[in-house]
């Protein structure tokens, strides 16, 4: 069956954060149920829909933002006490509104993620886990890296209490008490878990989980190892994912998966015969969707998806048809209750436009007095700044809660910019449509290693009086490697050592220094290993370090080379004395030079093709026809947008490359203590005119 929802908007709160959305429990089964949604001004806001209009049943005060929203209650009864997260405390309310719990954890930074189960209350902070029985404190953990979520098997179908860390190395730690039970390597950095079927699935240890590179699995979590059931590649190339939940939208009986990501893409997955997810329905909102719930809001009897968006937005993808089919004296009653709310609108927005104009009064005269401080209007900013494996390339995010009017990108390194194809915003220099009221935005940006630096992004939004917003991004001299949980130990490596008298806190400064997706807190105990990947070449780089010691193996004599430069100077910089040895491998150079091979007869032959378009297309309009062309010259004409858009795609990706090379080829004989830079010209020769023995030759002649 296909599934069709319809989109109804129910009210806008403020700015919210990720799982802060949630349903109360219904009364009876397909009876509406009321909405429970926090928001960065701290308000708790729980509101039902009667007569297609939102009515509030409770409205707290403005705070501390809130962080997260949970519901609780006692184990095996319906969960209908709303818990909240802000700052360092938890508040907890009655369906009702009554506060009845104010809890003060004391925890030096903010709570980050929370899971509530009976009189257990499980907290993170960036790095710090706790947790508590009637809020009293039971045990504590140090995570190496930032947790991003946090949750506990059902304890009322286990015998043992297991919380399960989501951390941002890409590892699941699974506790037990305070200590690591054992840890789950994820194909990306995870961002949020979920009880499978709400209840932990079949064996109550069902785990699913989403990552930020838009990755979903399932795991069972066992006492003993983790048993991994399914995972959905993200092959579609969508937003990281935010929040999920299960929900029987479908109506077979059978819970489905819904998914809400941080592109505004919602998505609904069933479950075939083999338990397999398949995706039945999906839908572009227009921003990050923070949280989604199954369940029925808008109407008795109909089943919806509930989201809320980053801007506040709680929408619902309700099942409930647009058209009714209806009698006469049923379509009287419906023209009636539009009449009504048309009219309530207009009363609504003539009201709106008055308190805009009083305020704008206001806002001149309080601007004009000796006595006026400067107003500038705050807005608040969601972005992301992260690495694509697939296209080596970075991915800049914004999203503001009100319209982008524009945005300048400000960088002190060499960049290129990409075009993304399901962006609303152009990266152009042309007009462009100013009634388009975007507000949330994405760039791809292409870095070179070896040149660090900053960029800024000054983000300037579609309100009166006008004001920027600076956000600043780092750049790092391998800002193409990613963290791995392998590498080949295999491969041809090359050697860096430093020794000196630095501490354990300085060499890890370092290493953050240079490297992507590192914990900006030095890792417990007196000694630490890294696994990188660059994602452009996939070359690797292993990375051992401790008090006094730091040892760097890579198999790209260019990665050893930049590291050399960069910590030599920051060793420097601190007036710390290095002793840097090396010992390099020549057969790394023919092994790299192989893994750039397929890239660059790719590119090469890419170029070649789409030179030959025009002359190709001419030869076609003049000959009336393409029969006389041989094989390879007609499938050239054929795929011809899809090559240009190709080439399009992959600005500078040539130079790329060959600036690559090069610098391989100057770092091979910088070692040896030899400047070849006057060769560069005959080798740049070599390459236009490529062959893989002859390059390597001439490496090797050199």
């Amino acid at each position: 069956m296909d599934l069709n929802l319809n989109r109804a908007d129910y009210l806008q709160v403020g700015v919210t954060s990720q799982k802060t959305m949630k349903l109360l429990p219904a009364s009876r089964r397909r009876a509406t149920q009321k909405v429970v949604v926090g928001d960065h001004d701290g308000v708790v806001m729980c509101f039902g829909m009667k007569k297609g209009e939102a009515v509030t049943v409770f409205k707290t005060l403005p705070g501390q933002k809130i962080a997260r929203l949970e519901l609780g209650g006692v184990l095996n009864t319906p969960q209908e006490k709303v818990f909240v997260a802000a700052g360092s405390e938890i508040r907890g309310f009655t369906k009702r509104g009554k506060q009845f719990l104010s809890f003060e954890t004391n925890l030096t930074e903010s709570i980050k993620a929370m899971h509530i189960s009976g009189s257990d209350l499980f907290l993170s902070a960036s790095y710090i886990y706790n947790h508590y029985c009637d809020c009293k404190d039971q045990h504590y953990y140090l995570s190496g890296d930032k947790i991003n979520d946090i949750i506990c098997l059902p304890v009322e179908r286990l015998p043992r209490i297991t919380p399960v860390l989501a951390c941002q190395d890409r590892v699941l730690r699974v506790l037990q008490g305070s200590d690591v039970m054992y840890e789950i390597e994820v194909p990306g950095p995870p961002t949020v878990l979920a009880l499978h079927n709400g209840n932990g699935g079949d064996s109550g240890e069902d785990l699913m989980f989403g990552t930020s590179d838009g990755k979903l699995g399932l795991i069972q979590i066992t006492t003993s190892k983790p048993i991994h059931k399914w995972e959905i590649r993200n092959e579609k190339k969508r937003g990281g994912i935010l929040c999920v939940d299960n929900f029987d939208i479908v109506g077979d009986g059978v819970k489905d998966l819904l998914v809400g990501r941080d592109d505004g893409m919602v998505e609904v997955y069933s479950f075939d015969n083999a338990n397999e997810p398949v995706l039945r329905f999906d839908q572009a909102l227009s921003e990050s969707v923070t949280s989604i719930q199954g369940g029925c809001v808008g109407k008795d009897g109909y089943d919806e998806i509930v989201v809320s968006t980053y801007s506040g937005w709680v929408t619902g993808l309700t099942t409930e048809p647009i058209h009714k089919e209806s009698g006469p004296g049923e379509e009287l009653k419906i023209n009636q209750e539009m009449q009504n709310k048309i009219s309530s609108l207009r009363s609504e927005l003539e009201h709106l436009q008055l308190k805009v104009l009083q305020e704008r009064e206001k806002y001149q005269q309080s601007s004009q007095s000796s006595k006026a401080k400067s107003a500038v209007p705050s807005f608040s900013i969601n972005d992301k700044f992260t690495l694509n494996k697939d296209d080596a390339s970075y991915s800049l995010t914004l999203e503001v809660q009100t319209a982008i009017d524009n945005v300048l990108i400000q960088s002190d390194v060499p960049i290129d910019l990409l075009d993304v194809d399901k962006n609303s915003a152009v990266v152009s220099f042309s007009s462009c449509d100013s009634e388009a009221n975007t507000t949330r935005l994405e760039l791809k940006i292409r870095s070179i290693e070896g040149q660090y630096g900053t960029l800024q992004a000054y983000v300037t939004p579609r309100i009166q009086p006008k004001t920027c917003q600076v956000r600043q991004y780092l750049i790092k001299p391998l800002s193409l490697h990613q963290r791995t949980h392998v590498i080949d130990h295999d491969r041809p490596m090359n050697t860096l050592t430093l020794t000196g008298q630095f501490s354990f806190a300085e060499v890890h400064s370092w290493v953050v220094f240079c490297l992507p997706e590192v914990p900006e807190k030095p890792p417990a105990g007196e000694c630490v290993t890294f696994y990188f990947q660059n994602t452009f070449l996939d070359t690797q780089l292993e990375s051992t370090y401790k008090k006094g010691e730091g040892i760097f193996k890579s198999d790209n004599i260019s990665t050893i080379s930049i590291l050399k430069d960069v910590l030599s100077k920051e060793a420097t910089k601190r007036k710390i004395n290095l002793n840097i040895s090396y010992e390099i491998n020549e057969v790394s150079v023919k092994h790299t030079l192989k893994l750039i091979h397929p890239k660059l007869e790719y590119q090469l032959l890419l170029a070649k093709k789409v030179q030959l378009i025009d002359a190709l297309k001419e030869l076609q309009v003049h000959e009336g026809n393409t029969n006389f062309l041989i094989p390879e010259y007609r499938c050239i004409l054929e795929e011809a947008d899809h090559l240009q858009e190709e080439y399009k795609k992959q600005p500078a990706h040539l130079e790329r490359l060959y600036g690559m090379i090069t610098d391989l080829f100057i770092d091979k004989f910088k070692f040896k203590g030899t400047n070849v830079k006057t060769k560069v010209p005959l080798l740049l020769e070599i390459l236009d005119s490529y062959d893989q023995n002859a390059l390597i030759a001439f490496f090797d002649a050199a």
